[in-house]
C-alpha cells in the first residue's frame, strides 16, 4: 500500500509564499513613487486620517493603485498611503484601513503591515477608534493601548509561516512596546493631554456589542472595545516591527449609557479631538526616532 506522509493540501501549498512576493512587490511600487525611506508608519483609523495631510514632501498613493492592497470600504478612511515628513522624519501613513468585518480575511486585514517590512518600517502607531469599557475611560479620552485580548476568531499567522517575515510561534509578551508607551504618556503630560491607558478587546464586527457581551469583557479585563488593530499587532510583530497603540475613546460601550450606538457619533468625536490626537502624534514620532536610533 503506498502512503502519502505530511501531505500538504494543495491550496496552502500553491500559497506558500506568495504573501511574501505580494508584499514585495507592492513595497517597490510605494518606493517608485517617492524618495523618501521611512523607518516609521502609521494606520489612521475613523475620523484620522487628516493628520496625513499635515505630512511635509508628501506623495499620496491610492490604495487601488498599489499591487495587492486591499481597498477599504468603511465611512471615514480615505484609502491612500501617504509617504513624507512629520518635523524631517521620514514617514509612511495609511489614511483608512480595511477590518475583517468588510469581508477581507486577517491576511488580507494585515498585509498593509507585510507591506511595510518590506519597506523597512521598524516602528508602527496604530490609532483606532473605541467603544469605553472603564468608567474612567470617557468620550474624547486618548488611551494608549497596553494589551490587548484577541476575540476575534481569526489570526493573520494562521497557516504556513514564510520564515522571511518571522518565527512560526512568534512571541506576544510586550506586543505593545513599553517605552514607545512611556513616550506616549510622557508627551501627553507635558502636552496636558489627560492621555489613560488600558487594555483593547478586538471583536469582528460590524454590529455593536450587546450591554451582556460589554458586562462580559469588562468582567476578563478590557478597558477598550473595537473591531480592529489587533491583526496588524500579530503581523507587526511577527515581523519585528516595534508597535504603539493610541485608541480615540469615541463613544461609550453597549450598556454604560443609556442610548443607542451610532458611527456618526464615532466619526464626529473623533473630529473633535483631532487636533489633540494629531498634536500627541507629532510629538510622539520625533521621540520615536530617536529611540530607534
Amino acid at each position: 500500500m503506498n502512503r502519502v506522509k505530511n501531505k500538504v493540501p494543495h491550496n496552502k501549498a500553491s500559497n506558500s509564499g506568495v504573501e511574501f512576493v505580494q508584499a514585495e512587490r507592492a513595497a517597490q511600487f510605494i518606493f517608485s513613487k517617492t524618495k523618501l525611506r521611512p523607518k516609521i508608519g502609521l494606520v489612521l483609523g475613523s475620523g484620522l486620517g487628516p493628520f496625513a495631510d499635515e505630512f511635509t514632501s508628501a506623495t499620496k498613493i491610492p490604495y487601488k493603485q498599489i499591487p495587492h492592497f486591499p481597498e477599504s470600504t468603511a465611512i471615514g478612511h480615505a484609502g491612500q498611503m501617504v509617504v513624507g515628513k512629520v518635523k524631517d522624519v521620514h514617514v509612511t501613513a495609511m489614511q483608512g484601513r480595511v477590518h475583517l468585518y468588510e469581508g477581507y480575511s486577517a491576511k488580507e486585514v494585515a498585509f498593509p503591515i507585510r507591506v511595510f517590512a518590506r519597506m523597512g518600517i521598524r516602528a508602527v502607531i496604530l490609532t483606532n477608534a473605541a467603544g469605553g469599557i472603564h468608567p474612567e475611560l470617557v468620550q474624547g479620552r486618548l488611551v494608549v493601548i497596553r494589551d490587548h485580548l484577541n476575540l476575534q476568531a481569526a489570526n493573520p499567522l494562521r497557516g504556513p509561516n514564510d520564515e522571511r517575515f518571522g518565527p512560526r510561534f512568534p512571541d506576544m509578551s510586550t506586543a505593545y512596546d513599553e517605552k514607545f508607551r512611556e513616550i506616549a504618556l510622557a508627551a501627553s503630560w507635558l502636552l496636558e493631554i489627560n492621555a489613560g491607558e488600558g487594555v483593547y478587546a478586538a471583536l469582528p464586527g460590524p454590529s455593536y456589542e450587546t450591554p451582556a457581551e460589554i458586562r462580559y469583557l469588562r468582567t476578563i479585563g478590557a478597558d477598550l472595545v473595537g473591531m480592529s488593530t489587533v491583526p496588524e499587532v500579530l503581523a507587526a510583530r511577527h515581523s519585528g516591527i516595534r508597535v504603539l497603540g493610541i485608541s480615540c475613546v469615541t463613544n461609550a460601550a453597549a450598556g454604560i449609557v443609556d442610548q443607542p450606538l451610532d458611527h456618526q457619533e464615532v466619526l464626529d468625536t473623533a473630529r473633535r479631538v483631532q487636533k489633540q490626537f494629531i498634536a500627541l502624534l507629532k510629538a510622539i514620532i520625533p521621540r520615536i526616532a530617536v529611540e530607534l536610533g
